[in-house]
């Protein structure tokens, strides 16, 4: 067969094993999607008994898997695929995306049963729960290590420390605590673990038929890993757990060629014995990498917690950030922002401002004009993360921080046009400063990707379009994470068999091969900026206020 035409025949396989399914998805060589298939744990897995993909534990704030049923997910997700009569043995190469922060300990028996699969059997069969020493592994859920948190971040000299390091404070959720908890608690477990991964390098793993390392970016949600020198730390390692960096393995760059998959699926699938697994990341840098956005792009998800992405050149100390590794490109940053007064406080505003229907909503919304004569709102009705403040503030034109009223403002605007225009506008002008304070720079290049529940309501989008001063766009393909595992497993192909000097960014490279996946939504009117940059700064002087009380 020429080698143009094998090279057309060329097919990526990427993954995410996300909290409530494992869903794959097979891209072509020009990355046009051929298959998908998933599995989701609730419906299909009904013998593990989840509910919304995990199991709340017995003690207040605890939430574990049994790692085995994601196992038992890929014989799934593969005999599906294999279903739709998909030839697995055009694959070159396969990555994966994960939810970040859960961790996996390896048994003696489990890494043995890795290397020596019998094709004749499901991988469950081979890989259960024999092959974990915690067959209750906790995820991203769980939040019971405070402890653990203050425990390591005395041990290395406080919470700033703790920031310079690793790009984040101690979070109750971070593998780090987790890890922690289980050598205080179950100490023989932690001793007989041979190896830990997180649950991005354990589904690298399956694949590898052996125990892969952790990848800069997912290894950056750990609490762990010195994201400058991008090696463990030894400070942290210390505060954590003994001899941990022996379970933990050598950390490597999301481009790394771990191998090629093992016998196991070349048998039992017919995947090429030349297959290469390439190492999979954690879910939020895999979108990153799904969005194929540059450093001048900021990511805003619009959810139940809205969250700002963002790529950085050096990492800022934001105690209440999160800096990652950059999953694609090596001497860059991840910037994570996540605030918790999102969607649900938009949907209060529209169920008792606007009888309930957006429709309305949004006409009350652009019958004010911009700068909303001057009332500005903050409304965090649950504790908020940055800055750390709960409550309601209202400043009307007349107000600034030296006025008497300044701390109490005033109840409530005079019509619910004001009161959804004060909201929207708060909101927005809250994620711009905060990511200002990152480090995030505005600029006439910045461009804003919206993406969650909400990036459907073109009447925001104006307003983000408006505070930002910048054009919006939303993506047509909604699973970036997903994508980013098949986009990251290709570019891992290419840069691995281009030995030249002249190699393609990765960015450069998955545009050259397939159209950005982009639609402009809106763009900022003219005087946005002479409006809002004043804004901006009233609005500090609101949260400051608010912090305070």
């Amino acid at each position: 067969m020429p080698q143009q035409e094998q090279d057309s025949q060329q097919t990526f396989l990427g993954f995410d094993l996300s909290t409530q399914k494992l869903k794959a998805i097979l891209l072509s060589s020009e990355l046009k999607v051929v298959a998908s298939a998933d599995v989701k744990f609730d419906s299909d897995l009904p013998e593990f008994r989840t509910t919304g993909g995990a199991h709340a534990g017995p003690n207040k704030f605890e939430f574990f898997v049994q790692p085995v049923m994601w196992v038992k997910a890929m014989d799934i997700v593969l005999d599906r695929l294999v279903m739709q009569e998909v030839d697995l043995g055009t694959v070159v190469a396969i990555s994966g995306s994960a939810q970040q922060h859960g961790s996996v300990y390896w048994s003696k028996h489990g890494i043995a049963a890795l290397q020596s699969l019998d094709s004749n059997k499901f991988l469950h069969a081979q890989v259960d729960d024999s092959a974990f020493v915690v067959n209750r592994t906790p995820i991203w859920m769980d939040a019971s290590t405070s402890k653990q948190c203050l425990e390591m971040e005395t041990a290395i000299g406080g919470v700033t420390k703790m920031v310079q390091l690793t790009g984040s404070k101690c979070y109750e959720r971070f593998t780090g605590p987790q890890i922690r908890k289980i050598y205080q608690q179950r100490t023989n477990a932690y001793e007989e673990a041979q190896r830990i991964s997180l649950i991005s390098s354990f589904l690298a793993s399956l694949f590898l038929g052996k125990v892969t390392p952790i990848d800069y970016a997912d290894g950056s949600g750990m609490n762990l890993l010195d994201i400058r020198t991008k090696t463990w730390s030894k400070a942290c390692l210390n505060a954590c757990a003994p001899d941990l960096e022996d379970r933990l393995g050598e950390p490597v760059s999301g481009f790394t060629v771990l191998g090629n998959v093992s016998d196991y699926f070349v048998q039992r699938f017919c995947f090429s014995p030349t297959c290469q697994v390439i190492a999979c990341t954690g879910d939020n840098p895999s979108a990153l990498a799904g969005m194929i956005v540059d450093k001048n792009w900021l990511s805003v998800s619009l959810g139940t917690s809205d969250t700002l992405m963002m790529s950085l050149q050096e990492p800022p100390n934001l105690e209440q950030g999160h800096v990652l590794c950059h999953p694609t490109e090596i001497e860059q940053y991840m910037g994570l922002l996540c605030f918790r007064n999102g969607s649900l406080v938009r949907e209060a505003m529209n169920k008792s401002d606007a009888k309930g229907n957006w429709e309305t909503f949004n006409e009350l919304l652009e019958s004010t004009p911009r700068g909303n004569f001057g009332n500005m709102a903050i409304h965090f009705d649950e504790m908020e993360i940055i800055p750390k403040a709960k409550g309601t503030l209202r400043w009307n034109k007349e107000m600034d921080i030296s006025s008497p009223d300044a701390k109490k403002g005033v109840v409530k605007f005079s019509s619910p046009q004001i009161e959804i225009r004060a909201l929207i506008e708060g909101q927005m002008l809250h994620h711009r400063a905060i990511a200002e304070d990152m480090g995030f720079l505005f600029g006439s290049e910045s461009k804003i990707l919206a993406t969650g529940g909400a990036s459907v309501n073109k009447s925001i989008l104006q307003v983000i379009a408006d505070v930002f001063n910048a054009p919006v766009y939303q993506q047509t393909e909604s699973e970036a994470a997903l994508m980013g595992a098949a986009y990251r497993a290709a570019y891992a192909c290419y840069i691995n068999e281009n030995k030249t000097t002249d190699i393609k960014s990765y960015r450069d490279y998955i545009l050259s091969l397939t159209p950005n996946l982009l639609n402009l939504v809106c763009e900022p009117n003219k005087d946005s900026d002479s409006i809002y940059v004043p804004m901006l700064q009233r609005y500090r002087d609101m949260a400051s206020t608010l912090e305070s009380q």
